[in-house]
């Protein structure tokens, strides 16, 4: 195989499936987040209503992370998958069936309210495995010696698809109104399980099945907390998410302050992932691994920057930009991110690496959301926001003071070793 090949994850035809599947989640989940935004704010006017949607998914997700990684690591992993695409499958038409508008109109606030908050709740529970799930299934489509090009292919199909979710989801809102919009959020869900059947069961590789859980807990735990490379990665940019997470408050920046409406909302939630996405495509062609601790580093300071940027601007492109940027050095830290963990994660503690990674970063997305409407309704919306971009560069600049050894982080040898390999 051609040792640059940019397309070597593809030229395998249960990696494309995997692809597709992937993209009909995450374009269904971050639509329907957009949604439930847009319809919470606009029922309440509370900033602290978008901190709270983000609690509750962050509650049961980080609560069970563990606990999933270890079920996912004993677990045949296109079964729990389809569980897991079920599972959100049920809540997105919990959803649609409470913002019938006949149905809607009979219910109190209070009631959609916290109808809305339990469905999150439980999209928490079934993200708790998604994540690790996922995770642990590439390394069992590709061959190791592709998966830095498959992490940088799934990446890049996670960001195109939570590009497109919500911009869709502001004209679909616009267009044919919440109710409709989460129905397509249905169908989407529906579509990537029909996808998922065109994927193999795979082998179990974890030697310990049968293993005590809280014995094989701590075995994860000791694994990530003794890993300097993988803690220093999935901190860092646990860091950039809690504080920079302006996008949880782009309801109120498109309503309340640039008044672009539900489509430049749209069009604002998707310019970071359009950033994003276009900087992983490049990094298929251009690698990150030569001296990527100091990309890394740099990178997440330059997502502080722009968050600052934004939070400051009133003028609808320079927001555009900003969050545009912001998502092209986010998209840096992802790819490097997804390659350390794909080439220092054994086979057998995929789910359970994957887990504690998904406290740290993903999780810290609704963590994020819950600080950002909480200090928005504290100091102010513009304050949380620039607040946020200057906790994420004093926090970036302390790391890379104190942590030479991560400064010095390259992966290209590891890289260039793998793809040797027969």
């Amino acid at each position: 195989m051609n040792k640059k090949d940019p397309y070597a994850a593809l030229r395998y035809k249960e990696f494309n499936f995997f692809l597709l599947m992937r993209f009909a989640m995450v374009f269904a989940w971050s639509m329907q987040f957009v949604i439930i935004e847009w319809e919470v704010y606009s029922l309440t006017k509370d900033p602290l209503s978008l901190g709270i949607i983000g609690l509750m998914e962050i509650i049961p997700a980080v609560l069970m992370a563990l606990f999933a990684g270890h079920i996912v690591d004993q677990s045949e992993k296109k079964a729990l998958l389809v569980k897991c695409i079920l599972g959100f499958s049920v809540i997105s038409f919990g959803l649609f069936l409470i913002t019938v508008p006949k149905f809607n109109a009979e219910l109190s606030l209070k009631t959609i309210l916290y109808t809305v908050y339990a469905l999150v709740f439980f999209g928490g529970l079934v993200r708790a495995f998604l994540g690790p799930t996922i995770f642990s299934l590439i390394s069992l489509i590709v061959p190791k010696k592709v998966y830095p090009n498959a992490a940088t292919w799934s990446s890049s199909v996670w960001q195109m698809a939570a590009m497109i979710g919500p911009a869709v989801a502001g004209f679909s809102i616009s267009i044919i109104g919440v109710h409709w919009s989460l129905c397509l959020v249905f169908a989407f869900s529906i579509f990537a399980l029909i996808l998922l059947t065109k994927i193999d069961k795979k082998p179990i590789l974890n030697p310990k099945i049968g293993e005590p859980i809280m014995k094989s807990l701590k075995e994860g735990l000791n694994f990530v907390f003794t890993n300097k490379t993988i803690l220093g990665a999935i901190s860092l940019d646990m860091i950039a998410v809690l504080f920079g997470g302006a996008v949880a408050l782009l309801p109120i920046f498109a309503q309340d302050i640039l008044k672009v409406g539900s489509e430049g909302f749209g069009v604002l939630r998707a310019a970071p992932a359009l950033g994003s996405f276009l900087m992983m495509i490049l990094s298929a062609y251009f690698s990150l691994n030569k001296k990527a601790g100091i990309k890394l580093l740099s990178a997440i300071f330059m997502f502080g920057v722009c968050i600052i940027i934004f939070g400051l601007s009133e003028i609808f492109w320079i927001s555009v930009l900003a969050m545009f940027f912001s998502g092209a050095f986010d998209g840096v830290s992802v790819v490097l991110r997804n390659t350390i963990l794909q080439l220092h994660t054994p086979d057998h503690m995929r789910g359970r690496v994957a887990s504690v990674n998904s406290i740290f970063v993903g999780s810290s997305n609704e963590l994020g959301a819950f600080e950002s409407g909480l200090t928005a309704k504290l100091m102010g919306v513009v304050n949380a926001v620039v607040f946020g971009g200057i906790m994420t560069l004093l926090t970036v600049s302390f790391t890379g003071f104190i942590s030479p050894s991560f400064r010095k982080l390259d992966l290209e040898k590891e890289v260039e070793e793998l793809e040797k390999s027969d």
